[in-house]
């Protein structure tokens, strides 16, 4: 008789804590619009951070909730964007597409290596080095794949010694760029075929001795660009993409080879 009551008193208390629970999760429930959950199915569900937020799902609330631009996806691209625009009942200019870029042409076979470096085997501990590393040009780059190993979509890889990004894999989700110790790597404009594949900004005939396609501040691309669209800044040749038509005259006057189309 005892365990029976006090298995029915045990039912009752379930049943009364079941109904309370009930009641408060509707007295107090927090209200989500319901858009969050469709602009989080459109997304790719990369969560690389390549928007400026935490993830896919935080992405969706700050569109919805917080004014957040709707083409930041990289990963998704112009569909993405133009679903989200949908969803949204707007049309979204999707700007122009964005590729990372390694400003460095340093392979082995053109820049000069002090020493054989042994024992260490990522980036960021060889530039905590005195002297930066085993490369001559202390802007160069390293080559120890630091960038490869936290590209989400295989678009970057050491080749001769160097990074080079796969431009048809790039999402431009800027792993790689917040990364490199060197900051070598920038997001530039895919499209835009002219690059200064160089980051080195000393002078001095110690530059071209350490690296033989190093940018030697000379400033012929300057003199000859038609458009204004390359400056040298300390010693170092730099595009201005807005005003680039990729005539492709720097590339051919630059006495080093900084300066390439490098879609060839």
């Amino acid at each position: 008789m005892n365990i029976l009551f006090a298995a029915l008193s045990l039912g009752v208390l379930g049943l009364i804590f079941g109904i309370l629970l009930g009641f408060a999760s509707k007295k107090f429930e927090v209200k989500v619009n319901p858009k969050i959950p469709m602009i989080r199915e459109i997304l790719p569900g990369a969560n690389c951070g390549g928007c400026g937020y935490a993830g896919c799902d935080a992405y969706a609330e700050a569109v919805i909730e917080g004014g957040a631009k709707l083409n930041l996806c990289s990963v998704g691209g112009a569909k993405t964007t133009g679903d989200i625009g949908e969803v949204l009942g707007v049309t979204v200019e999707n700007g122009i597409k964005l590729t990372a870029f390694v400003k460095c042409n340093g392979s082995c076979s053109v820049a000069k290596q002090n020493y054989t470096l042994e024992g260490v085997s990522d980036c960021l501990t060889a530039s905590l080095m005195e002297d930066g590393g085993a490369k001559a040009c202390s802007f160069g780059c390293l080559g120890l794949a630091t960038c490869v190993g936290v590209c989400e979509f295989d678009a970057i890889h050491i080749v001769d010694g160097i990074a080079k990004v796969d431009y048809q894999k790039c999402t431009n989700c800027g792993a790689c760029i917040n990364i490199c110790p060197k900051g070598l790597i920038e997001a530039v404009p895919a499209d835009n075929k002219v690059r200064v594949e160089c980051n080195n900004s000393e002078i001095g005939k110690h530059v071209k001795q350490n690296c033989s396609v190093a940018c030697i501040g000379c400033k012929i691309c300057e003199r000859n660009c038609p458009s204004d669209a390359v400056r040298v800044t300390g010693f170092l040749a730099k595009v201005d993409y807005h005003k680039c038509t990729s005539c492709e005259v720097c590339t051919t006057k630059c006495p080093t080879g900084a300066i390439k189309n490098i879609f060839k």
